[in-house]
């Protein structure tokens, strides 16, 4: 179970390390609390949000 746990802390960290180091690739707004936002709430709005999924994308694949 706790290896479950933080296998899920990895990947959520993860996801906001490869989302914030390729922030610049996507068409959000470059000021801070929107980048903090976005990093943070990724795995809910990768979910819901079509858009949010494309820029996403953009950020870890760098284009």
């Amino acid at each position: 179970m706790n290896f479950l746990i933080f296998g899920a802390v990895i990947i959520y960290l993860g996801g906001i390390w490869r989302f914030w180091t390729g922030y610049h690739n996507t068409n959000f707004s470059r000021q801070l609390p929107t980048r903090l936002v976005l990093s943070l709430g990724w795995p809910a709005l990768l979910i819901v949000n079509p858009s949010y999924r494309k820029n996403f994308q953009r950020a870890l694949k760098g284009r």
